[in-house]
């Protein structure tokens, strides 16, 4: 697996960055640890998750899937061999988005004993409170990097105003800057990150990491018709994108697949770096063959007929 920079740090990570909210969630820790052996051996050095992934099992506080990424690095020796990144603020079942600086002090410490270890490499602002000033939440950044307990600091769903405004404090009061970007981008939605996001990376030199990179299964191609959204947990949530221009990008994928002899995933995804400004996309999977599917992005070249393809039918 292709190892890229990780822009104004000295971290090196794969090009596929593996989520992992499916951890305690669809798979227990047995099966997560299988899937986690199966990516760090297949070369996929880098595992996203947060602290509250994933409350929704019972509406509790969160923290199975930094558990479980805890236990397998200790119990495989592999601390060191693993960029770990994981995320503060974000909603639980007992507390609402929250990005205040006592919030963040207490929170980090409970990640790093779930993970069971001394230092994040990534922490994200999860969620913004939208209310906390953007200098508290810098200033708690700040305090938890000087005592080493987080390397470096990125955001995810943080508007282009409040985020502007962060790197604006970030230079007037001498604090940390974000080093990248986790945006929710895939052929289905791009219209916010490509108006909105894209000039922000350029101006700011972030990295991008992209969730929901197969919008929830939609890109894999495994819905075909309105009855398949019916019968998995995320089907209902991205039945929306089933009108003309989903089932063209659907379509579009398919032919191509089929002339690379790979998978619609694989395609989806290789679309997603051929954008220079994509560092990794966040890619999950419960079963092997997915994996697979997922893995083999690093074989695929897509063609300028391909992109102009893809463009047309993902036109917005």
């Amino acid at each position: 697996m292709k190892k890229v920079k990780l822009k104004n740090t000295d971290l090196e990570v794969s090009s596929l960055n593996f989520g992992g909210n499916v951890f305690g969630w669809t798979l227990d820790e047995k099966q997560s640890f299988g899937i986690l052996d199966q990516i760090f051996d297949a070369g996929i050095n880098f595992v996203d998750t947060a602290d509250s992934y994933s409350y929704w099992v019972d509406g509790g506080a969160g923290g199975q899937s930094e558990t479980i990424i805890g236990k397998w690095m200790k119990n495989r020796a592999l601390r060191e061999q693993v960029v770990i990144a994981t995320k503060v603020g974000g909603e639980t079942g007992l507390h609402p988005i929250d990005t205040s600086k006592k919030h963040i002090l207490k929170t980090v410490d409970e990640s790093l004993k779930r993970l069971q270890t001394d230092y994040i490499d990534l922490y994200y602002t999860h969620f913004d409170d939208g209310v906390t000033p953007v200098e508290e939440t810098l200033e708690a950044y700040d305090q938890i990097i000087k005592a080493g307990k987080v390397r470096y600091i990125a955001a995810s769903n943080v508007t282009p105003e409040r985020l502007i405004q962060s790197f604006e404090a970030s230079e007037k009061y001498n604090l940390p800057k974000y080093v990248a970007l986790q945006p929710h981008y895939n052929l289905v939605v791009r219209e916010q990150f490509e108006k909105q996001y894209t000039p922000l990376v350029e101006q700011y030199d972030l990295s991008v990491f992209t969730y929901w990179s197969l919008e929830a299964g939609f890109l894999t191609g495994k819905y075909q018709t309105e009855a398949d959204f019916e019968n998995t947990a995320r089907g209902k949530g991205i039945k929306k994108h089933f009108n003309d221009r989903g089932k063209n990008i659907l379509n579009a994928l398919d032919a191509i697949a089929k002339k690379h002899h790979t998978t619609p995933t694989t395609i989806a995804l290789s679309w997603l770096l051929t954008n220079p400004l994509v560092t990794a996309p966040i890619v999950s999977t419960t079963k092997d063959n997915q994996l697979q599917a997922l893995l083999a992005v690093s074989q695929v070249v897509l063609d300028q007929a391909d992109l102009e393809i893809l463009a047309k039918a993902s036109a917005y």
